[in-house]
């Protein structure tokens, strides 16, 4: 679970799949032995395939916050030069909603009152 750091970036492969990439950012607060206050944050990228990648593209930005549920996919290639470059990125199998949906550029949340549990899943159409 985190927020976006970017609009999602839509393409479609030769075959007419949907891809959404986007990233996210996931907090983590702890208090150390020293009982400061310390603060992390990991940064994820995203690939969502199909009709949700669609979906991601039309109700989400950047900011927006996500529950993702993936598998981790590990990526290594060579670059021109030789050198080796690798990735891990997430692929996400499925999302929710956290805090309500909202068309992109219409607010970061549902109307009031509307939490996660009460969106209709028969309007988003996977």
């Amino acid at each position: 679970m985190g927020n976006l750091t970017r609009d999602p970036e839509l393409r479609y492969t030769p075959s007419g799949t949907a891809i959404a990439s986007f990233g996210i950012a996931i907090n983590r607060t702890w208090t150390g032995a020293d009982g400061e206050k310390k603060e992390e944050v990991c940064y994820v990228d995203i690939n969502m395939f199909g009709r949700r990648a669609e979906v991601i593209n039309e109700y989400f930005s950047k900011g927006s916050p996500i529950f993702i549920e993936g598998r981790l996919q590990f990526q290594q290639w060579e670059t021109k030069d030789g050198q080796k470059r690798n990735t891990l990125r997430v692929v996400a199998e499925d999302f929710q909603f956290i805090g309500g949906k909202a068309k992109k550029n219409e607010g970061s949340s549902a109307p009031e009152g509307v939490g996660p549990n009460d969106v209709n899943e028969e309007e988003i159409p996977f």
